[in-house]
């Protein structure tokens, strides 16, 4: 068996000599995180997967991201180290079903967050991230009506957010229902200097008691010029580990789940499926590689544009 640092240089020479680019979300494990050239949320994966001009495009996230990968490189190789990095959000609405409710609100413009799949995008009028959905909301004509997938503790926040009344689909995140109010109180009262932040895609109890709400990235830039000194993390687990290399002086704590687990936090366990190994194989095989229609490509482009034009 390979060791790390073994891995890492062979991942090294790879990617030198197949011209690929690895592009990671802040949920891979470190190791991921440490060899990738880019680590970004959604919405900065997104902007530099349309700025790429390497041959091959690794995409060690989640699948509906390396689909968001493909659509904006239709001519680019995008490969993923396993096809079974899936997304709760992305699985809960099915592309026929989605359809099917659509047709009860035909004169409604249809926003998606950006965790849905390609198909799902295809019949949106504009993606977007949790960095820029109030913008994309706003964007938006007032008297305009507007149904929100998948996401409806995001979308419930919007609507607290922005005063818009919207049709909700009713999909959610495990990872962010996961977290424990109890629990959390409980770690606060031994912490009560601590910071609390969460991401909107959380349940609205916990939204309630955080003291700051935000993306991936925002929640790294406000760790980051807060002057508090202790923080607890109410997102995946696996941000802590680039919080902390910006933050080497502030106490990282995670929030606590309702299941007891080995690190007493919420992990993606979708995201957990990608290791350092299968990033080697994929890169040295060059596979599995995502494949979608010209014809969802060209769909899914333009509700993506639309986006990434707002920003």
């Amino acid at each position: 068996m390979k060791t790390t640092s073994d891995l890492k240089e062979k991942i090294l020479e790879l990617k030198k000599r197949k011209n690929a680019v690895i592009l990671a979300h802040y949920y891979q494990e470190e190791a991921i995180q440490e060899i990738a050239d880019f680590v970004g949320d959604s919405l900065e994966l997104s902007r530099k997967a349309s700025q790429v001009d390497a041959d091959i495009i690794v995409f060690a996230g989640v699948y509906f991201m390396a689909e968001t990968a493909k659509i904006v490189n239709p001519n680019k190789k995008v490969i993923v180290p396993d096809v079974k990095a899936g997304c709760s959000l992305a699985d809960g609405c099915p592309p026929n079903e989605f359809k099917a409710f659509l047709e009860k609100y035909p004169n409604h413009t249809v926003v998606t967050y950006i965790n849905c799949t390609a198909e799902v995008k295809t019949l949106t009028d504009i993606v977007c991230t949790s960095s820029n959905a109030k913008k994309v909301i706003a964007s938006i004509p007032e008297d305009q009506p507007i149904v929100f997938a998948p996401d409806k503790n995001l979308g419930k926040y919007l609507i607290a957010e922005t005063g818009r009344d919207m049709i909700l689909w009713e999909g959610s995140c495990i990872v962010h229902e996961a977290f424990s109010l109890e629990k959390l109180i409980d770690l606060y009262k031994k912490h009560p200097t601590a910071n609390i932040i969460a991401h909107p895609e959380s349940e609205t109890h916990i939204l309630k008691v955080a003291h700051y709400i935000g993306s991936t990235s925002g929640m790294l830039n406000h760790v980051k010029n807060n002057p508090n000194d202790t923080f607890i993390v109410a997102t995946e687990a696996g941000i802590l580990h680039q919080m902390q290399l910006d933050n080497p002086t502030k106490t990282l704590i995670p929030a606590p789940s309702k299941e007891d687990n080995t690190c007493a936090c919420s992990e993606c366990a979708f995201m957990k499926v990608n290791t350092l190994e299968k990033l080697y194989q994929c890169l040295q095989d060059e596979s599995p590689e995502v494949h979608l229609d010209n014809e969802i490509i060209e769909k899914a482009l333009l509700p993506i544009q639309r986006m990434l034009a707002l920003n």
